[in-house]
């Protein structure tokens, strides 16, 4: 594929399970061209993410610069997600250790540099709290254009996971949320409406298995250990939220979307951290977001097969 047809893209995220699967898809296409990656606070502390950031991007063969994120959201306390994710934050298979140091820029300091040196704008694949995009920017306002879109996920119209209102990456950071959203920048959202929808099951996982690379073994073990914790509370099988970010890049047509003008609640003792979305003009507002709603699970689970057969013949030592 011609570089001029690739999507030039920033990697942000808090990895986490589904986090790291989501990078797996992002490396695998050949549409993607990775230009950074930086971490965030969220379903671990800065320093587990980051740590983890950079065992996911040398088992993968990521190269690009890594840069840690803030340490804590703009305004809030710290929130983490150990319970979902383990102590480490991505607890499960063993992971080669880091082959690469820290680019040795902040992570605002790296987005802003890869931004400013791009012929062409850049998409932020955003799948933690938006701390770090929200802080670019904050800071860097004259970059906005360079940005072709902000995908990321968190929020749901419909409902939240962390309480019944607000979703966990919208939750641990409100205030970066809402700055993202009223950025002026196309957002498209991947929240829960459609993330619970993208349900791996222990048959998913055997497919995934059987493709018997080492990417593969360790994405499948990536979704046990996830398929067992969302089963103890309830859930059908595992959903994969932060893949839907990367997989509506690449498969638009296996998601049904919606524009709608989306707020973030950053007040109040029981919505904080919710996304109010309403439609396109609703009190002459514009849309500000292409929210993802709902998704064909079979092409979904189909693209994730085929992602994970691209590492055939690539092995690093663990």
């Amino acid at each position: 594929m011609s570089e001029l047809n690739r999507i030039p893209v920033i990697l942000d995220g808090d990895p986490g399970h589904d986090d790291a699967i989501a990078w797996v898809l992002a490396q695998a296409s050949p549409r993607i061209d990775i230009r950074a990656v930086t971490s965030c606070a969220g379903n671990q502390t800065i320093e587990k993410t980051t740590y983890n950031a950079r065992r996911i991007c040398t088992l993968l063969g990521i190269t690009a610069p890594i840069a840690m994120g803030r340490p804590r959201p703009l305004l809030a306390d710290p929130i983490t997600a150990g319970n979902v994710h383990g102590q480490s934050g991505l607890d499960g298979p063993k992971l080669p250790e880091p082959a690469m140091e820290l680019c040795g820029l902040t992570a605002v300091e790296l987005m802003a540099r890869v931004l400013r040196e791009s012929g062409e704008p850049v998409t932020i694949v955003s799948t933690g709290p938006q701390t770090n995009v929200a802080a670019l920017l904050l800071a860097h306002p004259e970059l906005k254009e360079k940005i072709a879109r902000i995908s990321l996920m968190g929020g749901g119209i419909a409902y939240g996971n962390w309480t019944p209102a607000a979703e966990f990456n919208i939750l641990v950071d409100p205030e970066a949320a809402q700055t993202v959203f009223a950025s002026g920048v196309p957002v498209q959202m991947a929240g829960l409406d459609v993330t619970e929808r993208a349900l791996i099951f222990a048959e998913d996982v055997e497919r995934i298995r059987a493709v018997d690379n080492q990417v593969a073994h360790v994405v499948a073990e990536w979704l046990e250990f996830f398929y067992r914790f969302h089963r103890e509370v309830g859930y059908e099988g595992a959903p994969l939220h932060d893949p839907c970010a990367v997989a509506g890049l690449l498969r638009p047509d296996l998601f049904t979307m919606k524009d709608l003008y989306v707020e973030v609640e950053t007040e109040g003792e029981y919505c904080r951290g919710a996304t109010v979305g309403a439609a396109d003009g609703w009190n002459g507002h514009a849309a500000n977001a292409r929210c993802l709603l709902d998704v064909d699970r079979a092409g979904f689970v189909e693209l994730l097969v085929e992602a994970v057969h691209a590492y055939d013949g690539w092995e690093v030592r663990i």
